[in-house]
């Protein structure tokens, strides 16, 4: 991860490389991803993306960072309530999160499963792709452990696929015509985390 920076801040050469690629994937799939496909997007010079990324792996790797990056800031994690909350703040913070990603950025929902895909047929990139996105995983299970939960590391699991099964039928499955309104993720939060926590 890089530092953060203001809002107002250029993006850097290697935030520029990386949007580039995931722009590239939402388009032209894996087979559209070139470091020279990414320059032209970029609009940066010939061989600027091979400079800073010089093998197919550590572009991908790029694009996975960047990805992980843009979904940290669309989650906004630190939205999330204070321990001892209550589930009521839960729900309502997590509904909110979800239905921004869904309705505001379904183009980085589409590189995640591009990138998904590709770590399932190189190693070394399920390697990265796995300990990239993992920042997610640990803030996931103290939220269910100061949630009450009695197997926080299982309904971390559960609560993760739920979410992802649903990002996948909104982005690229049988319900991609429309975004569930706020109040219907809510609702399926709320039965979700009722069934875990046994209230």
């Amino acid at each position: 991860m890089t530092a953060a920076r203001t809002p107002e801040a250029p993006p850097t050469r290697a935030e520029r490389i990386g949007d580039a690629a995931l722009d590239l994937l939402v388009e032209r799939g894996m087979r559209g991803l070139t470091h020279r496909a990414v320059d032209e997007r970029a609009g940066l010079p010939q061989g600027s993306t091979s400079n800073h990324a010089r093998t197919r792996q550590a572009l991908l790797e790029t694009a996975v960072r960047r990805q992980v990056e843009r979904e940290a800031a669309v989650l906004a994690p630190d939205e999330l309530p204070a321990a001892g909350a209550g589930p009521e703040s839960l729900v309502a913070a997590l509904a909110l999160a979800l239905h921004r990603y869904l309705g505001d950025h379904r183009r980085l929902l589409v590189s995640r499963y591009e990138l998904a895909l590709e770590a399932t047929r190189r190693p070394e990139l399920r390697a990265f792709f796995d300990s990239a996105g993992s920042v997610f995983h640990g803030p996931v299970v103290a939220m269910m452990a100061a949630a009450g939960s009695p197997a926080p590391e299982r309904h971390a699991l559960s609560l993760i696929a739920w979410c992802e099964g649903l990002m996948f039928s909104c982005a690229a499955g049988s319900f991609h015509k429309a975004v569930p309104p706020l109040a219907e993720l809510r609702i399926g939060f709320e039965e979700l985390l009722r069934g875990m926590l046994g209230r």
